[in-house]
């Protein structure tokens, strides 16, 4: 049985001030974990080792940058998460059929499209809510991190996060979405 655990947060500290031996260590202590959670959330087994090793690889080069030992799980999640999702969003075909070609190109359009509306839904939300909004659901922070980064208690974040996705919700009903009629 594969030990679950991660690495104690001295090693992670040791790491952090740049020993070689403990970055090493570091980096094979939190394979396990790290090609778990890829598995679980990359579309196929060859992207989850793929996304795996490139998070060991930020890892390895990057633990200088991280701010608190004991935040390595939570970071490493987020590396693996964002790596996955990249590939999920390069799994185009690289050579589409012509008869293809042109829905593609339609989508490829009606995606920044739909991603505009997104953007200017959160732009348009005040700023105590596009925080709480962009922390918890885009770069992934948990409430508690959220809360405490901006000096709220978790049930106001909460209630400040609902709102946020209510407005961006009722943004994005009110402004019609494009069809390809609608593009040029």
């Amino acid at each position: 049985m594969a030990d679950t655990t991660w690495p104690a947060e001295q090693l992670v500290a040791d790491a952090q001030r740049g020993d070689v031996a403990s970055i090493t260590a570091l980096v094979e202590g939190s394979h396990p974990n790290v090609r778990r959670f890829a598995r679980s959330l990359c579309a196929t087994p060859e992207d989850a080792e793929d996304a795996a090793q490139e998070a060991l690889i930020i890892l390895y080069r990057k633990i200088g940058t991280l701010r608190a030992s004991g935040a390595l799980a939570s970071w490493m999640f987020r590396i693996v998460r964002n790596e996955c999702l990249r590939r999920a969003r390069t799994m185009r075909p690289h050579a589409p059929l012509p008869d293809t070609a042109v829905s593609s190109a339609e989508d490829v359009v009606l995606e920044r499209i739909e991603a505009g509306r997104v953007a200017a839904a959160v732009a348009a939300l005040p700023a105590e809510q596009r925080r709480v909004l962009i922390m918890r659901d885009i770069q992934g922070h948990s409430g508690r991190t959220t809360a405490q980064e901006l000096g709220l208690t978790t049930a106001a974040m909460k209630s400040r996060l609902h709102r946020a996705r209510a407005s961006v919700q009722q943004s994005l009903r009110a402004t019609p979405r494009p069809t390809t009629g609608d593009t040029p």
